[in-house]
Order: structure tokens, then C-alpha cells, then sequence
């Protein structure tokens, strides 16, 4: 998982970009639930009345309040309250918002006890001893009788507040509760006997509305803001591991790309760049915003003080207990899967290769069911994950539905007793919802996090695998590079090589010069080390013992960029690239003009085949060179090299395609291109080798002959048996007798 972080910080600017905005979505989304209870509570129970202070009030009821007052209340009142309008209608200031505790708390209880009033003058209209609901004309009567009484001698303003101290001093904590929701009944009162209850209400509703329409477009922009930022932060991080896994394994020697293997480190620059990609999405889109949500969850539920906090607790609990047995079955899993993809690719790789042996052998039933076990086994894996992780949404399902039945139990109890609303109890389930929805968030990312973790660890792997082969220090090179002139002298002295892990040297003490000029031929029984030398020149491998130089200069001591301009290879398996005939004689640099190509392709025997094609040198060739048969290929691929002008021509066993004929023609018009440049061949042909100037005889990685033909044929038995089992005895020169 550090890796994946390490690659987030490379975007730190971005990444703090986006937590900012989580934190401005996470602000609105605990936001929506507390609206929702406002409109719930206060919208429609309440009729929009937010407090026990009525924004305007007839002169006829603030007359009657204030005699439930005390001097010092009705004082306060009086202050902040405007004169009667021509309709008795007082307007409470609108600089009042710094009164209002003390306004409420010296409204909350004549409020309260004038709609007592009017509710017994109703039950008594109706002549019932249930309570009845009042009437703003019940209202009226009460504030008319009040009036009367005020006029009544010995009328005492301290009389009645001692009276009704002493009842409220009676009445226990959550009788208090239920008979405060009575003071915003007389204030709804108030408002109908006006006439503006309905728009009171209808404003509240509009304004809270917009509130919370106004907090979900914000949250839908941030939400796209995220996504969009998240989206460019993974394609970037995507974009910059392919690139730099890319690089790394153009520069790995045949040692690294044997270590790894091609299939795999193909599934690691796509399938493993893949994941890491995609759990970085979700790393920046869940991961960092379930625990701000759930945190602002938690704290929004304990400050509820609604006593139901033990049932998000308990829901929490059960969800983590559920997450760490699904961690404990599936985790070994997900981490198996990569490797069970890799296999999966390595004999997909394997069977498409080699298809026309498979078919020639009939053995498509057998690669079927080796396919079909790397298939199944793959299968298998994913099937247990995604049942395991299907598994999980019963049981997540469960303990959401059982946490939602417990609130709505003990908060239907709450409600019967006057301690908690239905908006409270609707915040208060959504609340939670949000928290254990956190939780499932984390536990989803969870499960992709150790395959995204295994994935990370392999193209760390390739990132962090040194390359044997590398350009020597700068103080080194800078003097390669200031040489102008390259006449081509290739120089093998007492060279060994053993490849990575084996246990005896592949060569031994080979010692030769090849000059320019000349043709160098390599020869030997199968699996002597011919190719292997070749490959030393242009350092596929490094000499493990003595040294390859160029005019005297250490391979190793040459920039590569240097060493390949020098040198013009021909591998034994020709290769071309998707594109044209022309972008692949091109392929050794923009500096190859239309004329160097057109020539290379008659000296490799290449024109006749190419003009042939409707479209010629635009001809296009398919990927790996399908299109073309082995020897168009081969001679496509010695043209290449023909037309970049090396000063050393490498051909390793590049001829073995073609017919005697254009063998001949090819080798005779290579003569006469590269009368300076020195040319060193491997082949299996006497044929190929015969007019060389110097042929090299190796045997099981040792050089046993040097010399021309007729020299071996005297002084070399090996050559002389290779000769033998290829020519006849009349082109051999020799009389039967020697057999």
C-alpha cells in the first residue's frame, strides 16, 4: 500500500485539492439530514414558527402576554415591539436578534399558559373534559377576558407570578418538554387570527427548501469537481507507471526480460497498471471521504442527545466484526489472483505462439486442457472472492434494516413521551445510515486494496530491477564521445561468458580480431555459443571474463546510443514492426533517405518481391510481419540494416531463409557495399562461410580453429567433419581415401 501512496504524492497538490473539496461535499451531506428535520419539525408540525417570540403580534395579545409577565419582561417587550399599525398590529424589531434569549424565555411561559386558557375555553364551548384543540376566536376570548381582569381592583401583577411559579415548579422535566411545544401552538394562534399563518409557513418551507436545494447543487458540483480531479490524478499515474515500467524494460538486458518472462511483463504493464489505477480512484473518491463522513456522522449523532446513540455504536461493532471475517476468508485469495493471472497469460502467450506446431502435432486437445486449467483455477479464485463479497451485501443489508427497526422503536418511545420529534428520529436514522454506509465503503476498498497492493509490489519489481547492462560513468563516456572517427576493428580478447545462474561458461577464453574490410564467419555444431558471441558485441550480455573492444575502446566504456549507431545487426529470427515496407527499412533512423532505402532492398534481393505489391514500399506490414513469408522477412530485415550504414555488419544466421540462389546474389552485392566495413557472420552453411577471410570454429563455447576454409579443412578436424556432412568430396577437393 505504500506504493500506491507514493504514487499519490507525486499529485500532492491535487490530491489536497481534492480532500478540501471532500471536506465542502461532507459539510453539505451532514447538512441535508439536519434541513430535513428542520421541515419535518418546524415546517410542518410548527407551521414554520421558529420561536415562542411571534414576529407580529395584535396590540389585544401582547396586552394579555405581559400581564403573565413581570414588570421587567413586559418592559422588555415593550421595547422591542412597534407601535400598533391601523390594524392593532405590532412588529417586533428587527434589530430584537440580540434580545431574543431573554424575549423567549419571558414569552415561553405566558405563552403557554394562554393557550392553556383558550384550550379550556374550547373544551368548555364544547362542553367536554378532553382537550380540545383552540380556535384563534378562543384566542380572542381569552385575551378579552384577560383585558377585564387587569381592570379588576386589587389586580396584581406579582400575585400572578408567584402563582405561576409555583405551578410550573410542579410540573416534572418531561411534562415541561411536551408543554413547550405549546408556547409555538399560541404563537400559531396569533398568526391565524391574522391571517398570515399560511404564508408564515409557506415561507419557512421555501426558504429552508432552497437552503437545502441550494447545499445539494453545491454538493452534486464538488461531487463532479472530485471525480473529475480524481480521474486526471489516476490516468496521470497510469499514464507516468507505463511510461517509466516501459523505459525500464527497454533497458533490461535477455537476463532481466528471461527473469521476469515476456507474458509477465506484459500483465504488469497493463493488468497491474490497470489496478493500481483504478484503486487510486478509489482511494481519492471513498477511502478519504468515508471517514470524514463517517466521523461527521458520529459527532452529529452524540450531539443528538436523543439517547439512541448506543444503537449506532452497536451497528458499527457488528459491521466490523462482519468486515474481519470476510478480511480473514477472502484477503489470501485476492492476492493469489495476480499470480493465477499471470499464468493464465503465460500459457495464453505460450499455446498463440506456437500454434502451427500445436496443429502440426495435433495437440490441440492437450493445450486445450492445459489452457482450461490455468482458466479454471483462475475461475475458481474469482468465483470464492465474488461470493464472498456478494455474501457480504445480505448480511450489510441485515444489520442496516435491524439498526433502522431499533431506531424507529425506541425513537417511536421517545416520541410518546415528548423527548424526540419525527424530523429528530428521521435525522437521526439517516445519520446512521451515513455512518455504517462509511464503514461499507472502507470494507468494499478493503477487499481491493491487497490486490491492488500485489499488483503495485510487481511493477515495483520491474521499476526497481537494476539493468545489468548500463552506459559507463560520464567521465568515461565524455571521451568515447569526443572520438570522431570509428574504422570498425573488432577485438575479442580472452573473452568468458556465463550466463546469469548457470554453473560452467558458455564461452571460454575466445581471443580473435575481426578488421574492417573483411568477412569474419562464426561456424559450430548447434548450441556452441555462436549466437551468444554475437551478442556480446553489441552488449545483449556482458563478457563475464577479459573484454570486447571497438578501435581499441571497451564496449563497456562506450555510451550505447554510440556502440548501436556503429553497428548494423541482423538477428536470426527476423522481426519487423506493424507499419510500411518504408518505416521498416527506416527503422535505424531519420536520417535514412528514399535512395538508401531503395538501394539497401536491391542489395538484400528485396525489390523484385517489393514491387510486385500493388502499393510497393508503401506496402504495409502487419504486426510481427504475418504478411510476408520467412524469407521476405529475413531479406526485409538485412536491408534494414544495410540501409542505416553501420561500420560493422552483425548477421546471426540471417541467410538460413534463403534459397541457394538469392544467397549467392545477396552476399556477392553485400561484398561490394561494404568493401570497408568489417562483417562478421554466424551461420550454419559451409556455403554462407566459404570465401570469408577468416572463419571462426567453436565448439561446446570454445574457439578450436581460425583460419580460411582451405586452412581449417587442413588443420581442423571439427570443421572438417562440419564440411564433410555438408559439401561432397569433389567440392571439398579431397580423395576418398582421406574419408
Amino acid at each position: 500500500m505504500g506504493k500506491i501512496f507514493k504514487q499519490l504524492a507525486r499529485h500532492w497538490a491535487v490530491c489536497l485539492v481534492i480532500f478540501a473539496l471532500l471536506g465542502v461535499q461532507a459539510y453539505c451531506d451532514l447538512s441535508l439530514p439536519d434541513y430535513t428535520s428542520k421541515i419535518v419539525d418546524m415546517g410542518i408540525q410548527q407551521g414554520g414558527i421558529q420561536s415562542t417570540v411571534p414576529e407580529t403580534v395584535r396590540d389585544t395579545t401582547l396586552q394579555a402576554l405581559e400581564l403573565l409577565m413581570s414588570e421587567k419582561d413586559a418592559a422588555l417587550a415593550e421595547q422591542w415591539y412597534s407601535e400598533p399599525d391601523e390594524n392593532g398590529v405590532r412588529t417586533l424589531a428587527r434589530e430584537a436578534t440580540a434580545a431574543m434569549p431573554e424575549l423567549e424565555k419571558a414569552f415561553t411561559t405566558p405563552d403557554i399558559v394562554l393557550y392553556m386558557a383558550a384550550a379550556q375555553n374550547a373544551a368548555a364551548a364544547q362542553e367536554t373534559t378532553d382537550t380540545v384543540a383552540p380556535t384563534w376566536t378562543d384566542l380572542d376570548a381569552m385575551t378579552a377576558q384577560f383585558a377585564a381582569m387587569a381592570q379588576t381592583p386589587g389586580f396584581s401583577r406579582e400575585a400572578v407570578q408567584q402563582r405561576l411559579a409555583t405551578a410550573m415548579a410542579a410540573v416534572d422535566d418531561t411534562v415541561s418538554e411536551s408543554m413547550a411545544s405549546q408556547a409555538m401552538l399560541l404563537v400559531s394562534l396569533e398568526y391565524e387570527a391574522q391571517g398570515i399563518a399560511h404564508q408564515v409557513q409557506m415561507d419557512y418551507l421555501w426558504q429552508e427548501g432552497g437552503r437545502m436545494l441550494g447545499l445539494t447543487l453545491v454538493m452534486v458540483a464538488v461531487a463532479i469537481a472530485v471525480g473529475f480531479l480524481a480521474s486526471r490524478v489516476s490516468a496521470a499515474i497510469g499514464r507516468d507507471l507505463r511510461r517509466e515500467t516501459f523505459s525500464a524494460v527497454i533497458g533490461f538486458s535477455h537476463a532481466e526480460i528471461e527473469q521476469f518472462s515476456t507474458a509477465s511483463l506484459i500483465t504488469r504493464t497493463t493488468n497491474d497498471i490497470q489496478q493500481v489505477q483504478f484503486v487510486c480512484v478509489i482511494l481519492l473518491r471513498m477511502v478519504a471521504y468515508a471517514p470524514i463522513l463517517g466521523i461527521g456522522g458520529i459527532v452529529h449523532v452524540a450531539r443528538s442527545d436523543t439517547g439512541l446513540t448506543w444503537i449506532t455504536f452497536l451497528a458499527v461493532a457488528a459491521l466490523l466484526i462482519l468486515i474481519g471475517v470476510l478480511m480473514k476468508i477472502a484477503m489470501p485469495k485476492f492476492k493469489l489472483m495476480q499470480t493465477l493471472v499471470d499464468r493464465l497469460n503465460l500459457v495464453s502467450r505460450e499455446i498463440l505462439t506456437g500454434i502451427m506446431p500445436v496443429r502440426a502435432f495435433s495437440r490441440e486437445k492437450f493445450e486445450e486442457q492445459r489452457f482450461d486449467v490455468a482458466n479454471r483455477e483462475l475461475m475458481q479464485t474469482q468465483l470464492f472472492t465474488n461470493r464472498t463479497m456478494a455474501g457480504m451485501m445480505p448480511f450489510m443489508t441485515l444489520i442496516m434494516n435491524g439498526t433502522s427497526l431499533l431506531i424507529v422503536w425506541f425513537g417511536g418511545k421517545a416520541m410518546d413521551v415528548g423527548t424526540m420529534q419525527v424530523g429528530e428520529m428521521i435525522a437521526f436514522i439517516t445519520y446512521t445510515m451515513q455512518i455504517v454506509m462509511s464503514f461499507l465503503m472502507l470494507a468494499m476498498v478493503a477487499v481491493m486494496l491487497p490486490r491492488a497492493g500485489v499488483a503495485a509490489d510487481r511493477i515495483d519489481e520491474v521499476l526497481h530491477t537494476p539493468a545489468t547492462i548500463h552506459d559507463p560513468a560520464p567521465e568515461v563516456a565524455e571521451k568515447t564521445l569526443q572520438r570522431k572517427k570509428w574504422p570498425g576493428v573488432v577485438r575479442f580478447e580472452n573473452v568468458s561468458f556465463r550466463y546469469p545462474g548457470a554453473d560452467d561458461d558458455a564461452l571460454e577464453q575466445i581471443s580473435f580480431t575481426a578488421l574492417p574490410g573483411q568477412t569474419t564467419a562464426i561456424i559450430g555444431s548447434t548450441g556452441c555459443g555462436k549466437s551468444t558471441l554475437l551478442n556480446l558485441i553489441p552488449r545483449f550480455y556482458d563478457a563475464t571474463g577479459g573484454r570486447v573492444t571497438i578501435d581499441g575502446v571497451d564496449v563497456r566504456d562506450m555510451p550505447q546510443h554510440t556502440l548501436h549507431d556503429l553497428l548494423g545487426y541482423v538477428p536470426q529470427k527476423g522481426v519487423l514492426f506493424s507499419g510500411t515496407i518504408d518505416s521498416n527499412l527506416k527503422f535505424g533512423g531519420p536520417q535514412i533517405t528514399d535512395e538508401d532505402v531503395h538501394t539497401a532492398a536491391d542489395i538484400a534481393q528485396a525489390t523484385e518481391f517489393i514491387q510486385a505489391k500493388p502499393e510497393g514500399f508503401q506496402s504495409p506490414i502487419a504486426q510481427g510481419g504475418t504478411n510476408v513469408s520467412g524469407g521476405q522477412k529475413q531479406r526485409l530485415s538485412i536491408a534494414r540494416a544495410i540501409a542505416k550504414h553501420p561500420r560493422i555488419y552483425l548477421f546471426d544466421d540471417s541467410f538460413s531463409a534463403l534459397d541457394y540462389k538469392t544467397d549467392v546474389a545477396l552476399r556477392r552485392a553485400l561484398k561490394a557495399q561494404t568493401g570497408d566495413a568489417t562483417v562478421i557472420i554466424v551461420a550454419q552453411r559451409i556455403s554462407t562461410v566459404l570465401h570469408a577471410n577468416q572463419i571462426l570454429v567453436l565448439d561446446e563455447g570454445r574457439l578450436v580453429g581460425i583460419g580460411t576454409h582451405a586452412q581449417l579443412l587442413e588443420s581442423c578436424p571439427e570443421y572438417r567433419e562440419i564440411a564433410r556432412s555438408q559439401l561432397s568430396q569433389k567440392e571439398l577437393g579431397l580423395q576418398k581415401e582421406d574419408d
